[in-house]
């Protein structure tokens, strides 16, 4: 964006666009009070409407700050940099990070903490290498350009990398553009049809990794979760005998103290598809073990924990002890890992 012109209009533009664009992401400080701490606050007030302006006149003051004890050096002195600009663009930058977080299919929760309601688009991976490419390409093509001017002696006056920096944020929208228009295809597709002879709920189709026209589509039944992979060129829903079903798990005393743990809320308040496993644990440890699951991840590939065992995608695990009381929990770090609660979270 500093690039693309933003960067004509004041000093300091794009040092001040880029820590702002990254600003909400200050969050990540909330891992030092527990995995399960980060996670209840990961994209919450940093990466919501009211956090925005916070985040903006933290970033200013710290460019103005670094300014002042660089003793007020500019490239350009002509340009002074204008403060109040400079925040608005600092505010405009932090709105750019939640738009991003909105397309992908972790969510934004923009109306924290009026609303904890999550909110998210579903049309590109959480790390999306096509749109990652426009971006990359705007920043270094120019650069080969200057060195060509360099070699023959061509100066340019004011910065360099506009239209090539327009170019990659048009192209960063025509992909938005074409993602949006082949997942409302894919979600009509599993909406379309039935399901071992029942009728959706609801559906949804998440993004795959590069490839615009496959789908990974959850469709909730009255008695079970279908993982459907569909193609949206057809668009069509693979046949039968690649669903894989998932029957909802009868509701126990276990599951029902476990959804009442801290993480159990915040999973429960953040999954779209939540699923529950539950282990019953050998002694001497006894007790149980609720593995929670979104299924808009589950089809994603398994990674492996340290400890050498598969690890579910963005999963989470609440331990209780006989008397279904929790004596810890785990997320996103692998089955054998287990953190104990923090300080009034241990009973329920």
């Amino acid at each position: 964006m500093g690039r693309a012109g933003l960067n004509r209009k004041t000093a300091l533009a794009t040092a001040t666009l880029t820590l702002a664009a990254e600003a909400p992401d200050l969050d990540v400080l909330g891992r030092f009070g527990g995995p399960a701490f980060g996670f209840a606050h990961h994209r919450g007030f940093t990466h919501s409407f009211l956090g925005v302006p916070l985040d903006a006149a933290l970033v200013v003051g710290f460019v103005y700050l670094i300014w002042r004890l660089r003793g007020r050096k500019l490239k350009d002195p002509n340009l002074p940099p204008r403060w109040g600009l400079l925040f608005l663009y600092a505010c405009l930058a932090g709105l750019t990070h939640i738009l991003l977080d909105f397309t992908n299919n972790y969510g934004v929760r923009p109306f924290w903490p009026f609303s904890e309601k999550w909110y998210s688009w579903d049309i590109v991976f959480i790390f999306e290498p096509v749109l990652f490419g426009f971006l990359l390409l705007g920043l270094i093509v120019p650069s080969f350009f200057s060195l060509i001017d360099k070699e023959v002696g061509v100066r340019h006056r004011g910065p360099r990398g506009r239209v090539a920096a327009t170019l990659a944020l048009i192209g960063v929208v025509v992909l938005w553009g074409l993602r949006d228009f082949e997942h409302r295809r894919a979600v009509s597709a599993l909406a379309a049809r039935t399901y071992q002879g029942a009728d959706p709920l609801r559906v949804s189709a998440y993004p795959t990794l590069v490839d615009p026209f496959h789908w990974y589509g959850v469709v909730e039944t009255p008695a079970f979760f279908a993982l459907a992979p569909v193609d949206s060129l057809g668009p069509e829903v693979d046949p039968e005998d690649h669903l894989e079903i998932r029957y909802k798990p009868e509701e126990t005393p276990v599951t029902l103290a476990a959804k009442k743990s801290y993480l159990g809320r915040v999973y429960l308040d953040w999954a779209q598809y939540p699923i529950t496993e539950t282990e019953v644990l050998d002694p001497p440890e006894g007790g149980y073990m609720v593995d929670f699951q979104d299924l808009r991840f589950v089809q994603l590939p398994s990674l492996l924990s340290r400890q050498g065992g598969p690890r579910r995608p963005l999963g989470a695990g609440v331990q209780l002890d006989r008397n279904l009381h929790v004596v810890g929990d785990v997320y996103g770090s692998g089955r054998k890992k287990i953190v104990a609660p923090e300080p009034g979270q241990g009973r329920n």
